[in-house]
């Protein structure tokens, strides 16, 4: 196995890994934030998030961030959790003014999951000196597991609204409503287990 195909692969697989499904579940969330009709906007938070998690990652990985991992696993879940709750409480429409904000909140919280990318990027790398390439194809394998997400989200949104005839508003409240329950669950968790490792 080449190293693009090694480095490419890993990145794909991880952010596809149903076992740490929490980069799924924010993804997804900021498919459901704008109906498909808006897939301009979804693609700028798809983007911002892209951007966040990539400075975040390549800093990790070349030792100028360095963060607890228990922390940062929390904060993914939280930051999960607070996605959840933007699009339950603006489940019928985000406001118009703000979007920017919106933008900027997605980027941070890209930051956070570029830092949860890097922990197992870093071991792989070991003392390996030649990071640049490694790095690059990791992170395109990343990006190319954040399309396969956002087409398969947006693909059962439009046939759960065109075969029962949903308002998109209401068969959003579904999974939104989920993730609320997955990710509350995943933040007690997380923060227990921070506060027994410290």
């Amino acid at each position: 196995m080449n190293s693009f195909t090694l480095w490419f692969s890993t990145g794909m697989e991880h952010i596809l890994d149903f076992s740490g499904y929490d980069h799924i579940l924010f993804v997804s969330l900021l498919v459901l934030t704008f109906p498909p009709s808006d897939w301009k906007k979804v693609l700028i938070l798809i983007t911002a998030f892209t951007v966040g998690h990539s400075i975040s990652l390549a800093l990790s990985v070349i030792n100028s961030l360095h963060l607890n991992q228990g922390l940062i696993e929390f904060l993914i879940a939280f930051s999960i959790l607070l996605s959840a709750t933007y699009n339950l409480v603006f489940y019928k429409n985000p406001p118009k003014r703000g979007k920017s904000f919106l933008y900027l909140i997605v980027t941070f919280f890209g930051l956070i999951h570029g830092l949860g990318f890097s922990f197992l990027l870093r071991v792989m790398l070991g003392h390996e000196e030649n990071i640049l390439a490694p790095l690059l194809y990791f992170n395109l394998g990343l990006e190319l597991g954040q399309i396969v997400i956002v087409s398969v989200v947006l693909l059962f949104s439009l046939l759960t609204i065109y075969l029962f005839k949903w308002p998109y508003q209401i068969f959003k409240l579904i999974p939104v409503c989920l993730i609320v329950i997955i990710s509350l669950k995943m933040c007690i968790e997380r923060l227990l287990q921070l506060f027994q490792s410290s």
